[in-house]
């Protein structure tokens, strides 16, 4: 088994997933996680490589946010789109940053990502508000590479 298959257990991935579903549930934002092995070099290109990949910026109001974990770096990259850079003060990823490195630093991954996530949705919550016309643009299950 690969580290990446090791990180997290099946019931953990999807306790991960249902914390997407809730912190999604009062924003138009769109949430994802990406695992993988190692970045191979400077973690955030590599996040912002998947960013793209993953088509988080193709998002209606440019307000997809991605959580990109490199296993073997022992590191984590919060990326967020435009749309989100643009009405945010540079330090508003900080506090959901602290949460999952608290975690992180006690092993706790699954913890960590969970809370950071619900700590996300609540923060775009207050600048991309859930509207009725909303939908669920990208897909809410882990993506590993």
């Amino acid at each position: 088994m690969s580290k990446i298959e090791d990180f997290l257990s099946e019931k953990e991935e999807q306790e991960i997933i249902e914390s997407i579903r809730i912190a999604e549930k009062n924003t138009s934002g769109e949430i994802r996680v990406h695992i993988e092995k190692t970045a191979k070099g400077n973690t955030y290109n590599r996040a912002l490589e998947v960013f793209h990949y993953l088509k988080m910026d193709n998002t209606k109001y440019q307000n997809g946010v991605l959580i990109y974990v490199a296993i073997e770096d022992k590191t984590f990259v919060i990326c967020g789109d435009k749309g989100i850079n643009e009405v945010v003060p540079n330090n508003f990823w900080d506090s959901t940053k602290d949460i999952i490195q608290a975690h992180f630093k006690q092993g706790h991954f699954k913890q960590g990502l969970v809370e950071g996530i619900l700590k996300a949705g609540q923060e775009l919550e207050k600048h991309f508000p859930w509207h009725h016309d909303d939908s669920n643009e990208l897909p809410n299950d882990i993506s590993k590479g």
